[in-house]
């Protein structure tokens, strides 16, 4: 089942902390995806998807309900978590194992904290086991193409592997301001 949240409180923070969303296992990825902004991190079924930072969680679809018959985008990322930082921008993992059961809409979570295991669900069976991961800006539910990805993660995740702590905030919230709160669909 999804459930959202329709309004997520943004904590002032002078200063949020970062993580790299994988903890534990070796991983690869690229900067390119498809054709819409996000990244693919290769990793070992099961490993821990972390949140990369502070905040609460907005949406969860614990159910794979892809099907190649209909290709729904909606469904494509099959087992997902989202997640509002206290940054304001939105974390979003998908093709997802499992998302513990301790996990819950509107949970306060901490940066580093475990919130998915990372899986092929969705339109990713049959492929490597990765988190497909997006930056984007929360949005009432059913705008599944912001969730998924509308800023590259590629330069903050990097720097986060590296130990740099840079925030994406401003970069989405310039990003938003340009395409609006709610973007044509674009990519597949």
């Amino acid at each position: 089942m999804t459930v959202v949240v329709s309004a997520v409180p943004v904590v002032a923070n002078a200063s949020p902390q970062y993580a790299f969303p994988i903890k534990g296992c070796p991983v690869t990825f690229t900067r390119y995806h498809h054709n819409y902004p996000a990244t693919d991190i290769l990793a070992e079924r099961g490993c821990a998807f972390v949140a990369p930072t502070s905040g609460i969680i907005d949406e969860i679809n614990r159910i794979d309900r892809f099907s190649w018959s209909t290709n729904r985008g909606a469904d494509r990322g099959g087992k997902m978590i989202s997640m509002v930082g206290d940054d304001g921008v939105r974390y979003y993992g998908s093709h997802l194992q499992s998302i513990p059961a301790s996990v819950k809409v509107g949970d306060r979570v901490s940066v580093g904290e475990l919130i998915g295991r990372v899986g092929t669900t969705g339109d990713a069976g049959g492929t490597a086991p990765h988190l497909h991961f997006g930056i984007s800006w929360p949005t009432k539910a059913g705008i599944w193409w912001v969730r998924r990805g509308e800023l590259n993660p590629f330069d903050y995740i990097t720097a986060w592997k590296s130990g740099k702590n840079i925030s994406p905030a401003k970069s989405v919230a310039k990003l938003r301001a340009k395409l609006g709160d709610i973007p044509k669909q674009s990519g597949y």
